[in-house]
């Protein structure tokens, strides 16, 4: 699928242009990020102060929620453009990292939705032979605990594979890995809080966020992440497809072998 194609189809799967995130929680996540918020924070340091004009103006340019400032709800956007420019980035380093057999950690915060390009990621990069990080399981996390499924580290809590922005679970299997003296990842490829603690400790990371999550885009502005993938992070699974196919084209990286797990369905 090339670029337009590409862009055509993520409009109309709502992943890019008219999103399901409302204009009034991308404002509001902007000033709860300043504000130092838990959920929000996602383990980002920032090294300077941030004004919420200039957050604000960032996301604008860099995801493309409407620049006009009198619109406080309804409808925002994300731009295609930028979505596909920050998968060509992201697939250019992706590629880079496992023809060099690398030694790549996967992780997510959004299994209901990212879990599945997760997944065909790391099967393709294990496929080409770079090695998937392994944290092994048990490390708890307050009620829950963190495991590994198809490569991708996420956070279990009573049976279910939970959605959290918490940094936590990343910090705790980096900790793990130190503490064992196991070898640390050389790439991170991650979301939400996985992602931006993981770049705010200097790790190469690439991530996915959402047009309300500025915390990882304020972070690739710092020079920190080192791609931050503008999309609608929680779309049916298997719309997502094309964006792995994509991903895995440009980084010129065979697709998962036969038997591996991925979403089902596409968009028509």
């Amino acid at each position: 699928m090339n670029p337009t194609e590409l862009a055509r189809y993520l409009d109309a799967a709502r992943i890019t242009g008219n999103v399901a995130t409302p204009r009034q929680d991308n404002l509001r996540h902007i000033q709860l990020f300043l504000d130092g918020n838990e959920h929000l924070e996602f383990g980002v340091r920032t090294t300077r102060n941030w004004t919420y004009d200039e957050v604000f103006t960032l996301m604008q340019e860099r995801v493309g929620i409407s620049a006009d400032r009198s619109l406080e709800s309804g409808q925002d956007t994300i731009d295609a453009a930028k979505c596909i420019a920050a998968l060509d980035r992201f697939a250019d380093r992706f590629g880079s990292a496992v023809r060099a057999r690398r030694r790549i950690l996967f992780a997510t915060g959004h299994p209901a939705g990212l879990l599945p390009v997760h997944a065909a990621l790391a099967q393709a990069a294990r496929d080409a032979g770079a090695t998937i990080v392994e944290v092994p399981e048990g490390n708890r996390f307050r009620s829950g605990d963190i495991r590994q499924l198809f490569g991708v580290l996420m956070w279990h809590q009573h049976g279910n594979l939970m959605h959290t922005h918490s940094p936590e679970p990343m910090e705790l299997s980096l900790a793990f890995l130190r503490d064992r003296g196991l070898a640390a990842p050389e790439l991170v490829v991650a979301d939400h809080g996985w992602a931006g603690y993981a770049a705010s400790e200097g790790f190469a990371a690439l991530g996915f966020a959402d047009c309300n999550d500025p915390g990882l885009f304020v972070s690739e502005a710092e020079g920190q992440l080192e791609v931050a993938v503008p999309l609608d992070d929680n779309v049916c699974s298997g719309l997502y497809i094309p964006i792995i196919e994509y991903i895995l084209e440009r980084a010129d990286v065979a697709k998962p072998s036969l038997g591996s797990a991925q979403p089902a369905g596409r968009l028509a």
